[in-house]
């Protein structure tokens, strides 16, 4: 939910927002037994026999023994790792987590990113946290002009300042050494015409996914040349970054 939470809170006012739990399709992880607390934290469901955590240092990957959820630390990041009664043996769910705290003896979660998805094109890794907030900067840009993403009123210097906000954004050192140098091209903004993600959800739908299952997606890796057709024909304005000179 955090990538929305903003946008939730924005049209919700002064309402309290909840989320009443966190699941996948493999299986039940958390429930919110607290609704006073942040909708992005929960807590794990009680059954703990086959449910661990495995460690998450880095975004490079260098991870260590699983334990379990008793054995977790506050502040600490992991990975989510499920075993059910379907079959499913210490699976990784794909999904880091932060610890936020303990409602007893159980930990509450706080749900960070999803591991598999990481931007690399050259010895760059931004996660899709990475990228939400190289958005949020640019959103500012545009909150500051009474602007949204959805707007289609943006003046060309704003969506230029955008671009630039977003490229200045991701502070991995693999990406800025490799944009300084210029083994990186500099960060292309669309803008694509309204509707255009609706059409992704139905091209998803017509390979027999189910609406409820459906995310947009926020990375479209080349092997996706279906997704990428839609997206490229849709585009009505492109902005280059110009943050590190052109």
């Amino acid at each position: 939910m955090e990538p929305y939470l903003k946008k939730l809170r924005h049209y919700a006012g002064h309402l309290p927002l909840m989320s009443a739990d966190y699941g996948a399709s493999e299986g039940w992880v958390g429930s919110n037994v607290n609704p006073t607390l942040p909708p992005e934290e929960f807590i794990p469901l009680e059954k703990l026999k086959g449910e661990e955590m495995e460690n998450f240092s880095s975004i490079h990957y260098i991870e260590s023994e699983p334990v379990g959820l008793t054995e977790v630390e506050v502040g600490k990041i992991y990975e989510v790792v499920i075993t059910n009664f379907a079959g499913l043996y210490r699976y990784r769910l794909g999904d880091i987590v932060k610890i936020a705290g303990f409602h007893n003896s159980t930990p509450e979660l706080q749900f960070i990113c999803r591991r598999s998805l990481v931007l690399s094109i050259n010895i760059d890794k931004n996660t899709e946290k990475d990228l939400q907030l190289a958005v949020e900067e640019a959103e500012k840009l545009l909150a500051a002009e009474k602007l949204e993403l959805s707007s289609d009123s943006a003046s060309e210097d704003v969506l230029s300042g955008c671009a630039n906000s977003m490229d200045l954004a991701f502070v991995d050192a693999g990406y800025v050494g490799s944009r300084k140098i210029k083994t990186i091209g500099a960060l292309e903004l669309r803008v694509l015409q309204k509707g255009t993600f609706g059409q992704v959800m139905d091209h998803y739908l017509s390979l027999g996914g189910a609406v409820s299952q459906f995310k947009t997606p926020r990375f479209v890796g080349q092997s996706n040349s279906k997704v990428l057709q839609i997206l490229s024909r849709n585009v009505t304005q492109s902005y280059f970054s110009t943050a590190y000179g052109l």
